[in-house]
């Protein structure tokens, strides 16, 4: 099927190109820096590791929570954008003989998902080297971009807008005004954050471009995919946070207790919901733009998942 867009689409995508020129940038020699992390500083900020819940730690042990979860911030990220660059590729297909100026603003999409994939191994790799040994992610990320690529690309579409507006909202909100976080992992998240600002529109687009050419009852269907998206990530979630407080307690320098162990696990988890999940979920733009596409007793449905979810 050869694109055929408006006008007021085509000049969206040409000014996402424009954008992704002006604001290009090197992992090395622009938010590395010939810098290092510090043990001494908090990798991820309050707001979205939520370590005020954490009552039961001290602020050492605290600050401790927030580089374990900034590594795994890294790696999530690492992760969701391996599909995100292969359903890119994949909607791409439609222009290739078609619109060219839609075709350019998704290959230089999928070009830079690649460096950020890139930026997030080197980051994870770095904060490793700060941490002590054994910390776990188990996960594959090209077993879970198949399941995900398994499902209708209006489900896969969808979760990706959510992802990469939570991922502004998190470096405005919360990232860049902490400045008692470490400079290198801001850097990290300012970069990434000017990129994502552009693919979010081009999200956006693709979505409501493929929205228009569903049935109703394939967008039905569709809407229970996103639905078991979603829920499949809080699976994933559950088992960081596991992993992540197993981490933590191993690693923490004191003994503790079954009843506090359980609430450490619980509080990673909470905290991995809000950032992956109920942020986006609850972000004004994604509502709206979800609100257009479907019908009330779809909204329902998304809604009532959700609140299992808390």
């Amino acid at each position: 099927m050869n694109a055929v867009l408006r006008l007021p689409d085509r000049d969206r995508y040409a000014r996402c190109i424009r954008a992704s020129k002006m604001i290009s940038w090197d992992i090395e020699r622009d938010v590395i820096a010939g810098r290092t992390f510090d043990m001494s500083q908090k990798y991820l900020p309050d707001g979205l590791s939520l370590v005020p819940d954490f009552i039961m730690l001290s602020e050492s042990e605290k600050r401790f929570v927030s580089q374990i979860q900034g590594r795994t911030y890294a790696n999530v990220f690492g992760l969701v954008e391996r599909f995100i660059n292969a359903k890119v590729l994949e909607v791409s297909r439609d222009y290739w003989l078609g619109d060219q100026v839609a075709l350019e603003a998704l290959v230089r999409f999928s070009d830079e998902e690649l460096k950020h994939q890139a930026l997030f191994r080197r980051i994870e790799g770095m904060i490793g080297e700060t941490l002590p040994p054994g910390y776990r992610f188990d996960i594959d990320p090209d077993a879970i971009a198949a399941v995900v690529l398994g499902k209708s690309t209006w489900a896969v579409l969808a979760m990706t807008l959510y992802i990469e507006l939570f991922t502004q909202i998190h470096y405005r909100q919360s990232i860049h005004p902490d400045d008692q976080l470490s400079e290198l992992f801001k850097n990290v998240f300012l970069y990434h954050w000017r990129e994502e600002s552009q693919h979010a529109i081009l999200d956006e687009l693709e979505w409501k471009r493929h929205d228009a050419l569903l049935t109703d009852t394939a967008r039905d269907s569709a809407v229970d995919e996103f639905i078991e998206l979603v829920s499949a990530l809080d699976g994933i979630l559950r088992m960081q946070a596991a992993a992540d407080s197993r981490y933590f307690i191993a690693n923490c320098g004191r003994a503790v207790g079954e009843a506090d162990a359980m609430s450490i696990e619980a509080n990673f988890h909470h905290a991995y919901r809000w950032q992956y999940i109920h942020s986006g979920m609850h972000h004004p733009h994604f509502a709206e733009v979800l609100n257009g596409l479907i019908s009330e007793p779809q909204m329902m449905r998304i809604r009532a998942a959700l609140a299992t979810l808390h």
